[in-house]
């Protein structure tokens, strides 16, 4: 326990059977119970996890029949922690990539009441540059800015990071079927979070790699679809959170933004086409896909910054 605070650690992991066995062992000692869920593991993690059970005595040890993605996975141990009373839920990724040591750091915001949700950040680190594989850094840099926009959270970088700690509340509030169950977790979750207003808050974490952890994201592939998935996510936000549950006129702006890139392209099209069948631009197409644009980006611009100014008390 911390400060009377039940702690629960969520291990998700599939085929981690070299690095499972450290990560388990060098769990702090606050820590009242480490919940591994086995995504259907094709190697000895499950094993691995036994039989530090039955020596640890503090491990509940849960199993997919089938792989679930490490969403699923995480949302098993929620659940789990959810039922069972627990104050606060960690995540701790079965790879070793998360220090033990950045675990009460994790924990001071959530324990203390001052936040629902923290999450480690390690772009804050000068050395984050030169510690993260250059392809990672760039995409998660790009799906950072992505998840800004999408989820409301304005304040909140890295947003891949999963290592993250999560009070009962929440816990109670978030429908975790709902939740991504792959590797778009944890940019699906903060849009969750925002819906129902929760506060969440970044955390300095050093970055930690090269230590015989294997990832299986595939940044090239993974980018584009979580990138769908925040536009789905952020259209399903505006419409929570801005028309059902309070009505807020950013959704007009973002509306007239949204309207006005469609005209954009429309007329844009229309340039290269009258272009090429009369051999000069068509000044009247020119000026209507300019006055597009512009409104566009102004209008955007503005749902942005309400958008920023609704959200500015949730950190």
């Amino acid at each position: 326990m911390v400060n009377g605070k039940k702690i629960g650690v969520v291990i998700p992991a599939y085929n981690e059977e070299k690095q499972i066995g450290m990560v388990l062992d060098t769990m702090p000692d606050f820590v009242d119970v480490i919940i591994a869920v086995d995504d259907a593991s094709r190697d000895r993690t499950y094993q691995i996890v036994e039989s530090r059970g039955s020596r640890m005595g503090k491990i509940v040890l849960l199993r997919h029949e089938r792989n679930r993605g490490v969403g699923g996975a995480i949302a098993t141990g929620y659940k789990w922690a959810r039922d069972h009373e627990f104050d606060i839920a960690v995540v701790m990724a079965g790879d070793g990539q998360m220090d033990p040591k950045d675990l009460p750091d994790i924990l001071a915001p959530v324990v203390s009441g001052d936040v629902d949700y923290a999450k480690g950040n390690r772009l804050f680190s000068g050395a984050a540059f030169q510690k993260i594989p250059k392809i990672r850094y760039i995409g998660n840099s790009v799906l950072s800015l992505l998840t800004k926009i999408a989820s409301g959270y304005w304040h909140i970088a890295d947003s891949q990071s999963g290592y993250t700690a999560i009070n009962r509340r929440a816990l109670q509030t978030v429908d975790w079927d709902r939740m991504y169950k792959r590797y778009g977790q944890p940019n699906d979750l903060l849009v969750l979070l925002n819906a129902h207003d929760f506060k969440v808050r970044d955390v300095h974490i050093n970055p930690t790699y090269h230590i015989g952890e294997k990832s299986g994201v595939k940044i090239r592939k993974v980018i584009f679809t979580i990138s769908w998935l925040l536009f789905r996510r952020f259209l399903w936000r505006i419409k929570e959170k801005y028309i059902i549950r309070d009505f807020h006129p950013l959704v007009f702006f973002y509306g007239l933004g949204g309207l006005m890139a469609i005209a954009f392209v429309f007329f844009l099209i229309r340039l290269i086409l009258v272009w090429i069948k009369i051999g000069h631009v068509p000044e009247i197409t020119a000026l209507a896909m300019a006055f597009c644009f512009v409104t566009s980006l102004q209008s955007t611009f503005f749902a942005m910054w309400f958008d920023m100014e609704k959200n500015k008390d949730l950190r």
